[in-house]
């Protein structure tokens, strides 16, 4: 069976807690989240798909060793998929933002991570509405929708339940086309 990887980087852990989340509601579909901080590129590329979480700071930057006291993450993991063929690779990534602090970069981590997956020939699913949220700007915005599911833990924290669980409703055919929505096989033929 194939099994989804769950990477992300975190400073605060909500994150992480999001994560978690994810592995959780999956069930053996997914294995245990690993932090990007800490994976090897083997570990990363052992995954034909992917769920990815990343939190965005201040000006739109991605976590890392480049911010004060942030341990390695996006920032140093990235950079080593640089020329690596990624075709074959199915990813839904996730932001997690502040979007009343922060509303001109709100969940830019999203548009960052997509790019490097799209350069090396990586299929992106898990667009998401933007209704809902009050920000004024975002890199990971594409016309009515995010590049993937945009997240708030401080100012909506009680509608992150249901729209990860919606987001996963959408993204995990794409991701385990041959199990499906969880439907019982002899449901689905019949």
């Amino acid at each position: 069976m194939t099994r989804i990887g769950i990477f992300f980087g975190t400073e605060s852990g909500r994150t992480q807690m999001v994560a978690r989340y994810i592995a959780k509601s999956l069930g053996d579909a997914a294995s245990p989240p690993i932090d990007i901080g800490r994976a090897t590129l083997a570990d990363f590329l052992s995954y034909d798909a992917l769920i990815l979480g990343s939190p965005t700071h201040g000006g739109g930057q991605l976590p890392g060793r480049s911010l004060a006291a942030c341990p390695p993450s996006w920032q140093a993991f990235l950079p080593q998929l640089a020329g690596v063929d990624l075709s074959g690779k199915v990813a839904a990534i996730y932001g997690v933002g502040d979007q009343k602090q922060y509303p001109g970069a709100f969940v830019d981590a999203i548009a960052v991570i997509q790019d490097t997956l799209l350069t090396g020939g990586a299929r992106i699913v898990g667009r998401w509405p933007t209704s809902g949220y009050d920000f004024t700007a975002s890199r990971a915005v594409d016309g009515r929708h995010f590049l993937g599911l945009a997240l708030d833990q401080i100012n909506q924290p009680g509608l992150t339940g249901q729209r990860v669980e919606s987001w996963l409703a959408q993204v995990r055919p794409a991701l385990l086309p041959k199990q499906g929505s969880g439907m019982p096989a002899a449901l689905r033929s019949a």
